[in-house]
């Protein structure tokens, strides 16, 4: 664990991680991310261990303990698919600052952090509308307690509003990144 400053927005990055509390939308925008730039795309969801996802079956939160094998998997997934096609997408929640050093350090590059900012009120209710294989509504006061909003001023972070369409959430996302048009996604 690292607590080394994030990297400065100003810094192109290949891995781009979708980051919000639950219900935010991340998976939705990562795909759809992804699916514009032709870019791989993992869910952090899908990097849990099952001692994880059972504590959140439960209603009860991760612990930084918890959480420190399940960002470093994420993590080298995602550098292993940024390898291979010189971008990949993650879906993470990242709340903690010291979780997203901890992605940039263990990435051992630059990685954007797409905040997807929304109040407790709009994400309420659209997790009161949604079911989710393990994450209760019950668990959302806890997400935005843990919740420390990333400073463009000091991380490599970009916020969009989530009241805003995926289409055009995506739109803004990729206007941010002209970078990218010199990797090679189509191989």
């Amino acid at each position: 664990m690292s607590t080394a400053p994030s990297q400065p927005r100003s810094e192109p990055a290949r891995i781009i991680i979708v980051m919000g509390v639950s219900s935010s939308g991340k998976s939705t925008v990562g795909a759809a991310l992804a699916r514009t730039l032709h870019a791989p795309f993992l869910d952090g969801d899908q990097f849990h261990p099952e001692a994880n996802v059972e504590k959140m079956r439960a209603g009860t939160p991760l612990t930084d303990e918890d959480r420190w094998p399940w960002l470093e998997a994420h993590t080298a997934a995602l550098t292993q698919a940024a390898a291979k096609k010189d971008v990949a997408i993650g879906a993470s929640s990242a709340l903690r600052r010291i979780y997203r050093d901890f992605i940039t350090e263990k990435a051992g590059e630059p990685v954007l952090f797409v905040y997807l900012d929304g109040t407790r009120e709009v994400i309420g209710e659209r997790m009161a509308k949604r079911s989710h294989e393990y994450m209760p509504t019950s668990l959302l006061d806890s997400q935005f307690a843990t919740l420390e909003v990333p400073d463009p001023a000091e991380e490599n972070t970009l916020h969009v509003s989530i009241t805003d369409s995926v289409d055009k959430i995506v739109r803004t996302i990729t206007g941010a990144l002209d970078h990218l048009k010199k990797f090679k996604r189509w191989q």
